[in-house]
């Protein structure tokens, strides 16, 4: 296991450093795609441009990208940020508005867009498209107005964003307290075998990859987790499934899923770029590529959700179709498994 610290330093100093030394298991592994495995949102080419820069040490010493770690390197990052009060910049970024009140808005975020700003992410994302379209959103931190959940880059659907201070307190109080209704759907490998069923086991973050969430199912680590799935469709290898979210951990479905034995379909992160289930056959593989192509990140979408209004009391309820790239990909599903199974 990899212990890993991560330090911020003072904005007028512009760098975020990180330390991780390396577990007694570790196999020689490249610098850069080492700390890739430790260090969200740090692409290859930043760690590399790093290592050119002379920022990156291993026991001590300045290393290039090509440096193989192994067990017990001490390996520091520094990278260079920008300023603090320049990641909120507001930005006319089109927004897709479901509803919108005076203390509240719905958005259906598009997959590839970041919610918030973050390292490696400091234009383009949820939070500067919002402060350019509402004045004065609720500080919910400094990096996060407005926010009561959020959703991953790759992943699409229905945020509901508070416009208010006390709107953001009532709707945080309803997701904490586990009263707002959510529901994902999601494509995942192999054919779940149960029509529903209910999967709990705290989730962490894995001590073995830091950008991996990890199930703990006797709950020595991690936080609560429970999420309600059925069965939608099933397409042969591959399984059409609802998630409900009872709690809100962060990758909790994507986890969860694997987590059962059935990873989201091109799921990078968690392995689910790969063919995990079918045959041999080289049209199979050329159609399973085909269908990665067509939905290029994990297959899962936030369709559905529901709260109280804020102000009004009404139950709110909204829904969303599936957006083109998955529709797309399950359509091929379905072909497939029509004409071969």
């Amino acid at each position: 296991m990899a212990s890993t610290s991560t330090q911020e330093l003072d904005d007028d100093e512009l760098f975020e450093h990180h330390s991780i030394i390396a577990s007694k298991g570790q196999e020689p592994l490249r610098v850069d795609k080492f700390l890739m495995n430790f260090i969200e949102n740090a692409t290859r080419n930043k760690i590399q441009q790093a290592a050119k820069d002379g920022h990156v040490w291993v026991n001590g010493s300045i290393v290039k990208s090509n440096y193989k770690v192994k067990a017990g390197d001490e390996v520091k990052v520094l990278f260079e940020h920008p300023p603090h009060e320049f990641l909120l910049v507001a930005e006319d970024i089109p927004l897709d508005i479901v509803y919108e009140d005076d203390v509240l808005l719905v958005v259906n975020k598009p997959a590839g867009m970041v919610v918030h700003p973050g390292h490696g992410n400091y234009s383009g994302t949820l939070i500067n498209a919002l402060i350019y379209h509402v004045d004065n959103l609720p500080a919910n931190s400094s990096e996060r107005p407005g926010l009561v959940h959020r959703i991953d880059k790759d992943t699409s659907g229905l945020l509901v964003i508070a416009k208010t201070e006390a709107a953001m307190t009532h709707l945080s109080k309803q997701f904490f307290n586990k009263t707002s209704e959510r529901e994902y759907v999601a494509l995942v490998w192999g054919n779940v075998n149960e029509d529903q069923g209910t999967i709990e086991g705290h989730v962490g973050r894995n001590p073995k990859n830091r950008l991996q969430m990890h199930v703990f199912p006797e709950g020595e680590e991690g936080k609560e987790a429970v999420t309600h799935f059925k069965v939608l469709e099933r397409l042969g290898y591959v399984t059409l499934v609802s998630c409900r979210l009872e709690t809100g951990r962060t990758h909790q479905i994507r986890v969860h899923m694997k987590y059962i034995g059935h990873t989201l379909f091109n799921d990078e992160r968690y392995g689910g770029e790969k063919i995990l289930k079918g045959t041999t056959f080289t049209k199979y593989k050329q159609f399973v590529e085909n269908a990665f192509k067509v939905l290029p990140r994990q297959a899962l979408h936030a369709k559905t959700l529901g709260f109280v209004h804020p102000v009004t009391g009404e139950q709110m309820q909204f829904d969303s179709e599936l957006p083109e790239d998955m529709a797309q990909c399950v359509q091929k599903w379905r072909g497939y498994t029509q004409n071969s199974m």
